[in-house]
């Protein structure tokens, strides 16, 4: 026999009709809940709710990105280096800011650059300039690079944003870097000329420029070109592929030299105390065998030249162009086409700027003033005075010295401190010129 629900419920019940009607109620209301996937009535929003609702609807839409690489050129005036450091006016800052105002980087992208694959191929310090600087990231498709342009300075330009492969990375993917380095050529003047710049140099040092560069090439120890770097540390091998000394050329009434050097990689200063190395030997000041001594354990006195004038000019990628370069999907990184566009900027941001802060501040001039303060032998704990001389002209030099040595003190504990290289104290030196002029009063 099949009782029903009815009869069921009488049999369990107890006789009492209110519980009856009770426990009828309840069970209609589970059955109710139950089978009801949605609840009819829906409580009112609340304050904290329309605010939620309020945020989901706010959420940017997912964009999708390529990987790209950007062609940068930068004038490095009035910046503090290329990396970005908070608090600091730096190149990266400035485009990663214009990114941002133009929404191609979200929020966190722009607080947390690894996010989207940031990455430089070469550190730039600081008043130091690039013409093909990459940086590859993540952008949106179809980035228009104008529309970067329109919010970064004048002294900063995107030339071209290229697509890439997932892998590309320009730091890791680059196989060498080209640098030059320009400068007035009384730089190179021999000891007897006058330093100005009325100078014109001849054939007989131009060719003297390149039988000196010439003996850096080839794989050595740089660590004497370099800050905190142990003789056998293999990190301070460095291999130069080609070094060599253009033709001078005329701007604005001062001539012009520019040396190019071709390397793998650079370390901090590397390019700079080559440079200074080359000046001292052509003046007479150092013997060409210094170069081969600096090579051996011994840490030698070198000097650094200037920043003013060292310029990226080329990150090279002849393996990546090899490989993807004529894949049908990506385009080459030598960027050729644009050879006119980069050298439009060289002559309108570039060698203005080296003229104009040589004109105003004298940075050579001073640097060759202070350049036979260095003995160009093995330091010492404090570094000596040259005695002979001295003997000639030593209230100045005891200045120069004194403010070469405050610079070198300085730039030594920011090193130890926090790893962060310090920008140029050029105007130390300017006050020991000046010191140096009221003593002589």
């Amino acid at each position: 026999m099949v009782l029903s629900t009815r009869q069921l419920l009488k049999a369990l019940l107890p006789i009492n009709s209110v519980c009856r009607t009770s426990f009828g109620a309840t069970l209609f209301s589970v059955r109710t809940m139950v089978s009801d996937p949605i609840i009819n009535q829906k409580h009112p929003l609340s304050e904290d709710d329309e605010n939620i609702v309020t945020k989901k609807l706010c959420i940017e839409p997912r964009v999708k990105r390529k990987k790209c690489a950007i062609l940068l050129a930068y004038s490095g005036l009035g910046y503090l280096g290329l990396q970005r450091n908070k608090g600091v006016k730096t190149v990266e800052e400035e485009l990663l800011l214009a990114l941002k105002s133009k929404n191609l980087i979200t929020d966190e992208g722009f607080e947390q650059i690894q996010t989207m694959q940031f990455q430089r191929a070469a550190r730039t310090d600081k008043g130091v300039s690039a013409l093909r600087q990459i940086i590859s990231l993540l952008l949106p498709e179809d980035v228009d690079k104008q529309v970067i342009n329109t919010a970064l300075p004048e002294q900063i330009r995107v030339l071209d944003i290229r697509r890439v492969t997932k892998g590309f990375n320009s730091k890791n993917s680059c196989d060498g870097r080209t640098y030059s380095y320009t400068c007035p050529t009384f730089a190179f003047a021999p000891a007897e000329a006058t330093i100005d710049f009325s100078y014109r140099i001849d054939a007989t040092v131009i060719d003297r420029i390149n039988e000196v560069v010439k003996s850096f090439l080839g794989c050595h120890n740089y660590h004497n070109y370099t800050s905190k770097k142990k003789p056998g540390d293999p990190s301070a091998q460095r291999y130069m592929v080609s070094f060599y000394c253009d033709k001078p050329y005329e701007k604005d009434g001062v001539e012009l030299i520019s040396l190019y050097v071709r390397g793998q990689s650079f370390m901090l200063h590397q390019i700079r105390k080559m440079v200074g190395v080359i000046i001292a030997i052509c003046r007479g000041v150092a013997k060409h065998d210094v170069i081969e001594r600096a090579w051996q354990p011994d840490r030698l006195d070198l000097p650094i030249a200037p920043g003013l004038g060292l310029v990226l000019e080329e990150v090279h990628y002849d393996k990546y162009n090899g490989k993807f370069g004529n894949d049908g999907m990506h385009e080459r990184l030598d960027f050729v086409e644009l050879n006119d566009q980069v050298s439009e900027f060289r002559a309108k941001y570039i060698l203005p700027t080296i003229i104009k802060v040589e004109k105003e501040e004298s940075s050579m001039q001073l640097w060759l003033e202070q350049l036979p303060l260095h003995t160009f032998e093995v330091r010492t704990e404090h570094r000596h005075l040259r005695t002979d001389v001295n003997e000639i002209n030593s209230p100045g030099l005891a200045s120069l010295q004194a403010a070469a040595e405050l610079i070198e003190k300085e730039e030594q504990h920011a090193i130890d401190t926090n790893g962060e290289v310090p920008p140029d104290n050029l105007s130390t030196l300017a006050d020991a010129a000046q010191a140096m002029s009221s003593e002589n009063n």
